[in-house]
């Protein structure tokens, strides 16, 4: 499901299976169709900051599901300890950006990996008193 989304940084198994032992990694069905997928990296190393990451293909955008997902991996951040929340989101993707943008999140960092041409964007969850938190909305 992540290489479908992010094409650009491809994850082979290993590094799934890898990376299913340090976060929490779901995926998103409606019904028997995958929609989409989420992953919880959770605070470490004494940092308060979990970083949540809602994926929803194109074809299913719009409908809610997003915000399922998020909510979902939000809670999971909280119960993991987290003070602070980030996400990430490749810049082409202008719905995510907007849904990050709506749902309190500001911007703090582009980067493009190696090889690559298209930055990812790393955004935190801004508090109404404008500090880092994991408010809601």
């Amino acid at each position: 499901m992540h290489n479908l989304i992010i094409p650009t940084d491809e994850l082979p198994l290993e590094v799934v299976r890898e990376r299913a032992g340090r976060n929490v990694l779901e995926a998103a069905y409606l019904g028997d169709t995958l929609v989409g997928c989420m992953t919880v990296r959770p605070p470490a190393d004494g940092n308060a900051t979990a970083t949540v990451i809602a994926r929803i293909l194109p074809a299913h955008r719009g409908r809610g599901l997003g915000r399922a997902l998020y909510e979902r991996g939000l809670a999971q951040a909280r119960q993991l300890g987290a003070e602070v929340i980030e996400t990430v989101v490749l810049a082409s993707n202008p719905e995510g950006l907007t849904f990050a943008r709506a749902n309190g999140f500001v911007e703090f960092d582009r980067y493009v990996l190696p090889g690559d041409t298209i930055p990812f964007v790393d955004l935190r969850l801004v508090g109404r008193d404008g500090l880092p938190g994991i408010a809601t909305r």
